[in-house]
C-alpha cells in the first residue's frame, strides 16, 4: 500500500500503472483553495465588468480592483473542479477515482476513525484510487505554532501532515512526499555548497538548516521533514521527491518504487559504514595529500603493494578460489567470464612486476613541466601536469583491475573510487585492504575507496558534482549503460572491441596462422581478441586458406560466414547476423575483401576503432593500411592481444579508449593527468601591453629541462 502526499504537481499516469499492476495507491493532494480562488476571481470580475457596462460605461472597467477572498469560500468553489480533473486524468488510464475530504476532527472521534478507515480499505478493494484532501472549506486556519505531539498525535494542518497520518493509518508500506525540489538538503538548495541527502536519519535533524518555504504548498520543507519522521517512527517507509519537474515527473513514483535512488528516504536504520557520498568526499580529501607527496613516496606506496600482492598470495588466492567456488554453483557466469574471475601465482606475479614499472613511471607524473614560455620580460608562463582528481572505476569480474587501477591511479596523484562486481566481492575485499594497507605508510589511507554498498551504477553516475571521470572496465553492455547514464561526467572507454585482422594475399603463412591463432585464442573474452578476420579473396581456394580453416576448427572456433564469404561457398557455415558484432568467445566471423582498401573501407564501417591487424611482407602496403586506418592501435604482422598496457610498457592500463580527444588506446599514466597553466610575474598588467603600454609581447618558447619534480 502506497501513500503519496502531493504538494503541487501528481504523477497520474504512474499511480495509474502502480494502480493496475496491483498495488494499492492513495493521493492526498492539495489545490482546493487554488482552483477556487481562480474560478471566484473569474465570477467576481465577469458580474463586476457586466455591472459597470450597464451603468458606468467601458471607460470604467480599468478601475475594478478584486475583494480579498476568503479561503474556506475558495475550497468550496474549488473542490469540484479540483476532484473533475483528477476524474478526466485517471479515466484515461481506466482508473476509477474517489474524494475524501477530513478534517483534523475526524482523527479524534474514534468511530469518525472507524469508518474512514473502512471507507479507505473498501475502496481499495475496489481497485479504486481514493483522492483525499482536507476539508479546508469547514477547516478552522492551522494554528501556527501547533506541532507534532509524539507517535498518537498529530496535528492535521497541511497535507504533508495528513499524509503521514492517513500512512500510518491504514499501515502503509511507502509514503512519497512530492516537492517541487529534489529532496532534502543540508542547506537551501541552490545555495553554495547544499547538498541533497539520499539517506536522512531521525538523528541528523541538527545538520540541517532550512531555507523559507517552497512556493508549493503551505508546509514548506521543515513541515515536510517532520511529519516524514512521524510516519516513520509510525512504521511507514517515506521518500521525497520532485514531483514538478517535468523532466522526472512521469516516472517519479514507479521509480522509487522500483527502487532507484530518487529524492531523499527516511531511515531509522543507520549502516555502519559510511555513505557512498562520504566515501567519495574522504577519497577527495585523501587524493589531495597523495597529490603533494614527493613522486618517490607514491614510488613507495606502489612498491609496497606489489610486495604484499607476493606475501599475501595464499589470502589472496584463497578468497578468490571462494568466489570461483560460489560463481560456479550459481551458474551465472560463462567460460570466458569465469577466466576473467580467476587469479593464479603467475598473475599476481605479472601484477607485481607491471605494478614495480608503473612505480618507476611514478617519477615522471605529477608536476612535469610540458612547455615554458616566456611570455614578456619577467613574465614566464609554465603548462604543468596535475591529477585529474577522483576517478570512478566500475569493473566485473576481474579483480586483477583493482591493483592496477590503484598504483596508477597512486601514480598520477588522483582519488580512486572502486566498483567492483558482486562475482568477485571476497578478492576484490582483500585486495583493497592490502592497497589501503600500502597508502598507509605515508598517511594517506582514504585515497582510494572500495564500495560496498548496494549501490547500482545509474546512481554512481549521479555524482557529477564530486566525481572527475569514470572509467568502465566490463562488457560492452556495461560501458554503454554507464555511457548513458553519466550525463554530467566524462567516460573513457570503448563500448565495443570488434578487432580486425585483415590477411593480404602477400600474407607469410606461418604469421598468418600464428597471430590468428593467438589474436583470436589466446584469450577469446578479452576487448583485443579478433572478432572478424578480413580474408583477400585471392586466398580462397589455396594452401593458405584450408591452413586456416583447419587451425580454427582444431581450436574449435565457431566461424560465421559474411555474406561475400558465405555466396563463394556451397555448404558454408551459418551466415553472421550482422559484421558489427564482439562474441567474446571462441566465435569469429570471416570475410572477404577485394584489397587492402577493401578492407580499410570495411574496417571503418564496421569497426570500433579499437585494433586492427595487416598481415602481408608487403611493406608499403603495410605502411598505407596502418596510416589510412583511424583506430587507436593499428599493428603489421603482429597479434591484437598486444593493445595491453602491460605490454606496451605502461605497467598497468585503466581501460583502452577510442575517443578521440584526451586519452586514446590503452591508458595508463599520463591518460590520468591533465594540464594546468602556471604564470609568474612581477605585477604585470594587460594594459602594460597596449599600444600606449610600455612592454611588449615576446612569446619565446624556454627548454624544458628533463626533471624529476621536488
Amino acid at each position: 500500500m502506497f501513500a503519496q502526499a502531493s504538494a503541487g504537481q501528481c504523477p497520474k499516469p504512474s499511480v495509474a500503472v502502480l494502480q493496475n499492476q496491483g498495488r494499492e495507491m492513495m493521493i492526498v493532494t492539495s489545490g482546493a483553495v487554488a482552483f477556487g480562488r481562480q474560478r471566484l476571481r473569474h465570477e467576481i470580475l465577469l458580474s463586476q465588468s457586466v455591472r459597470q457596462a450597464l451603468h458606468s460605461g467601458q471607460n470604467q472597467l480599468k478601475e475594478m480592483s478584486l475583494p480579498v477572498l476568503e479561503a474556506r469560500a475558495c475550497a468550496a468553489a474549488g473542490q469540484s473542479g479540483l476532484m473533475a480533473l483528477y476524474e478526466a486524468m485517471f479515466t484515461q488510464y481506466s482508473t476509477c477515482t474517489a474524494q475524501i475530504l477530513v478534517t483534523n476532527l475526524d482523527f479524534h472521534d474514534e468511530q469518525k476513525r472507524r469508518n474512514l478507515n473502512s471507507t479507505l480499505h473498501e475502496l481499495l478493494r475496489m481497485n479504486i484510487v481514493p483522492i483525499i484532501n482536507t476539508n479546508d472549506a469547514v477547516v478552522p486556519p492551522p494554528v501556527p505554532n501547533s506541532d507534532l505531539q509524539g507517535v498518537n498525535v498529530i496535528h492535521i494542518k497541511d497535507n504533508d501532515s495528513l499524509a503521514a497520518r492517513l500512512a500510518v493509518e491504514m499501515k502503509a508500506d511507502l509514503l512519497i512526499a512530492l516537492s517541487d525540489v529534489e529532496g532534502l538538503y543540508d542547506s537551501p538548495p541552490g545555495t553554495d555548497d547544499a547538498k541533497l541527502i539520499d539517506i536522512f536519519y531521525p538523528g541528523d535533524q541538527q545538520s540541517i538548516r532550512y531555507g523559507s518555504k517552497s512556493k508549493v504548498g503551505i508546509g514548506g520543507m521543515e513541515a515536510k521533514v517532520k511529519s516524514a519522521l512521524w510516519a516513520l517512527q509510525g512504521g511507514t517507509s517515506v521518500v521525497i521527491a520532485n514531483g514538478t519537474d517535468p523532466k522526472v515527473t512521469g516516472h517519479v513514483i514507479t521509480d522509487i518504487v522500483e527502487g532507484k535512488k530518487v529524492g531523499t528516504f527516511f531511515s531509522e536504520v543507520k549502516p555502519a559504514g559510511p555513505t557512498v557520498e562520504q566515501q567519495t568526499e574522504m577519497a577527495r580529501q585523501a587524493g589531495r595529500v597523495l597529490a603533494n607527496l614527493h613522486p618517490d613516496e607514491r614510488g613507495e606506496i606502489i612498491c609496497r603493494l606489489a610486495d604484499l600482492l607476493t606475501e599475501k598470495k595464499e589470502e589472496i588466492l584463497s578468497a578468490n578460489k571462494r568466489d570461483l567456488e560460489a560463481a560456479a554453483s550459481s551458474g551465472r557466469l560463462s567460460q570466458p567470464l569465469l577466466a576473467r574471475l580467476s587469479l593464479s601465482s603467475s598473475k599476481l606475479n605479472s601484477l607485481a612486476i607491471g605494478l614495480r614499472q608503473i612505480a618507476i613511471s611514478s617519477r615522471y607524473s605529477v608536476g612535469q613541466v610540458l612547455r615554458r614560455t616566456r611570455v614578456a620580460n619577467n613574465l614566464e608562463l609554465e603548462q604543468i601536469t596535475v591529477p585529474i582528481g577522483v576517478l570512478l572505476v566500475i569493473f566485473e569480474s576481474r579483480p586483477d583491475c583493482l591493483p592496477q587501477v590503484s598504483a596508477l591511479a597512486i601514480a598520477s596523484g588522483n582519488s580512486l573510487l572502486l566498483k567492483g562486481g558482486k562475482e568477485a566481492a571476497n578478492t576484490n575485499r582483500i585486495l583493497h585492504q592490502l592497497t589501503q594497507e600500502a597508502l598507509s605508510i605515508h598517511g594517506v589511507k582514504d585515497a582510494i575507496q572500495l564500495v560496498s554498498t548496494r549501490e547500482e551504477v545509474e546512481d554512481l553516475c549521479r555524482l557529477d558534482k564530486m566525481i572527475d571521470l569514470i572509467i568502465p572496465r566490463g562488457s560492452s553492455q556495461l560501458v554503454r549503460d554507464i555511457q548513458r547514464a553519466a550525463k554530467g561526467i566524462p567516460v573513457l572507454g570503448h563500448s565495443e572491441g570488434i578487432c580486425h585482422v585483415y590477411i593480404d594475399s602477400e600474407a607469410c603463412i606461418e604469421k598468418a596462422i600464428d597471430i590468428i591463432k593467438d589474436s583470436k585464442c589466446d584469450y577469446p573474452a578479452a576487448c583485443n581478441a579478433m572478432e572478424t578476420l578480413l580474408l583477400n579473396k585471392d586466398l580462397l581456394r589455396t594452401p593458405m586458406f584450408d591452413q586456416i580453416v583447419d587451425m580454427l576448427r582444431v581450436e574449435q572456433v565457431k566461424i560465421h560466414a559474411g555474406p561475400r564469404f558465405a555466396s563463394y561457398l556451397t555448404f558454408s557455415p551459418s551466415e553472421v547476423k550482422s559484421l558489427r558484432t564482439e562474441y567474446g568467445d571462441l566465435e569469429c566471423c570471416i570475410e572477404v575483401v577485394d584489397s587492402m582498401q577493401d578492407a580499410v573501407d570495411h574496417i571503418h564501417k564496421y569497426g570500433s576503432s579499437h585494433t586492427d591487424v595487416i598481415v602481408t611482407e608487403n611493406e608499403e602496403t603495410a605502411e598505407q593500411f596502418m596510416q589510412q586506418v583511424d583506430s587507436a592501435c593499428v599493428f603489421w604482422n603482429a597479434s591484437s592481444r598486444f593493445a595491453d598496457g602491460y605490454r606496451f610498457g605502461l605497467g598497468a592500463e585503466v581501460g583502452i579508449s577510442t575517443a578521440r580527444i584526451h586519452a586514446r588506446g590503452p591508458v595508463g599514466l599520463e591518460g590520468l593527468l591533465t594540464t594546468k597553466w602556471v604564470l609568474r610575474g612581477e605585477g604585470h598588467t594587460v594594459a602594460d601591453f597596449s599600444e600606449s603600454g610600455s612592454m611588449k609581447y615576446l612569446h619565446e618558447n624556454i627548454p624544458v629541462p628533463h626533471r624529476i619534480p621536488s
